[in-house]
């Protein structure tokens, strides 16, 4: 039996988070261009309001696939290489 331990967990909201189309979208995205901002990924995806976009990054953030870097009011979002190679090695190819 698999122990529930903190790198289970950690897979499971990565594999949640990737789940979801459009969040699997925004990690592809993210992996092709480092370092975009909201209104970046807005325009780039089309279809997805602010909101929920907002939503999509705080998920795909807080199980540690997303890196952010705060420059004054902005966000910039990239992809955390370490985690993704390790849990979801298919973004990076």
């Amino acid at each position: 039996m698999v122990e529930d331990n903190a790198e289970t967990r950690q897979a499971v909201k990565v594999y949640k988070a990737l789940g979801e189309p459009t969040r699997l979208k925004i990690a592809l995205l993210l992996t092709e261009e480092r370092n975009l901002c909201c209104s970046d990924i807005m325009g780039k995806l089309e279809s997805v309001a602010g909101s929920t976009l907002s939503h999509h990054l705080k998920q795909l953030t807080d199980c540690g696939l997303l890196d952010l870097r705060k420059d004054g009011t902005y966000i910039y979002y990239s992809v955390n290489h370490e985690i993704a190679k390790k849990y979801a090695p298919y973004l990076l190819e």
